[in-house]
C-alpha cells in the first residue's frame, strides 16, 4: 500500500514523489469527490473472446455517476455514487465467473483541472482522474492474483477497512458463483424483502411452489441479501480514516 503515485490523469498512473494520501488532497483541491469506482476485466479473454458488451448490458440496472464503459482491451471502468451500487454492480459481475472485480474508494475529479467541469458533466471514463481510480486499478490486480477463488477485491485510504470489506464480499461472491442457472431463473423474478412472490414465480416457470422454495434455499438467496447491508456499511467506510465507527 506504499507505492508513491500521483493523481491518474486519463487512467495513467504516474509514479511521483507524492506519496498516495497526498495525491488525494490535490484532487480534493481540483473539487474531487470521494465515490466508488469499478474497474472490471475480463479473465477468459483469449479461450471465449471478447464480453464486455455482455457485462456492460448486465451493469444498465445500475446507478451511476459515470457510466460503466469499456476502458480500452477487455476492461471497463465504472463511477458509482454509493457503496449500495457498488456492491449492486460487483454481483452482477461475479454471477458471469468470467470478470475480476476490483473496487476504489476514493476522491474523483475531472482529469484536467484547468478545463474545469465536474463529474456530473463527465460521461467519459477517460475525462476523469483522481486517486479513486489508482484504488480500483490496485483493487483488479489484486483481484486477479492467482489463487483468489472469488475474484473481488477492495482498496481505498483505510486499508483495514478495506481488507474486511473485501472478505465479507468474498462471501457473499462464493454464494453468486456457485448458482446454477435453473436457480437464477427463480431469483431473477424474485424482489429482495417482498413476501408473497413464490406461487406468482412458480405460475411464471410452470413449476410447483415447493421447487422454488428449493431453489431459493439451495442459492442461499435470502443470506446473500441479509448480508449486503453488511458489506455496503463496511465499503462506505473504506475512506473514514480516522473517524470514529
Amino acid at each position: 500500500m506504499g507505492v508513491a503515485l500521483g493523481v491518474v490523469n486519463r487512467l495513467e498512473v504516474v509514479k511521483t514523489d507524492v506519496a498516495l494520501p497526498a495525491a488525494a488532497q490535490v484532487a480534493g483541491r481540483i473539487g474531487a469527490m470521494s465515490h466508488y469506482v469499478l474497474t472490471i476485466n475480463q479473465r477468459d479473454s483469449r479461450e471465449v473472446g471478447d464480453m464486455v458488451g455482455d457485462l456492460l448490458r448486465s451493469l444498465r440496472p445500475v446507478g451511476t455517476v459515470v457510466p460503466f464503459q469499456r476502458s480500452f482491451g477487455d476492461e471497463a471502468i465504472g463511477i458509482v455514487p454509493d457503496a449500495r451500487s457498488a456492491v449492486d454492480a460487483a454481483m452482477r459481475a461475479l454471477r458471469q465467473r468470467r470478470w475480476n472485480v476490483g473496487i476504489g474508494v476514493g476522491s474523483v475529479g475531472p482529469a484536467d483541472p484547468e478545463r474545469g467541469g465536474s463529474l456530473p458533466d463527465t460521461q467519459v471514463i477517460h475525462d476523469v482522474g483522481g486517486p479513486g481510480l489508482v484504488y480500483a486499478r490496485r483493487a483488479v490486480e489484486e483481484a486477479a492474483r492467482t489463487g483468489v477463488r472469488v475474484p473481488v477485491a477492495v482498496d481505498g485510504p483505510d486499508a483495514d477497512v478495506a481488507e474486511e470489506t473485501q472478505a465479507v464480499l468474498r462471501l457473499i461472491g462464493q454464494l453468486v458463483l456457485t448458482r446454477t442457472d435453473a436457480e437464477w431463473a427463480v431469483l431473477d423474478l424474485l424482489v429482495p424483502g417482498v413476501r408473497g412472490q413464490q406461487k406468482p414465480v412458480a405460475a411464471e416457470l410452470g413449476i410447483t411452489v415447493q421447487a422454488v422454495s428449493k431453489a431459493v434455499q439451495r442459492s442461499f438467496w435470502n443470506e446473500e441479501h441479509a448480508c449486503r447491508p453488511a458489506a455496503e456499511r463496511l465499503l462506505s467506510l473504506v475512506d473514514a480514516v480516522g473517524l470514529p465507527r
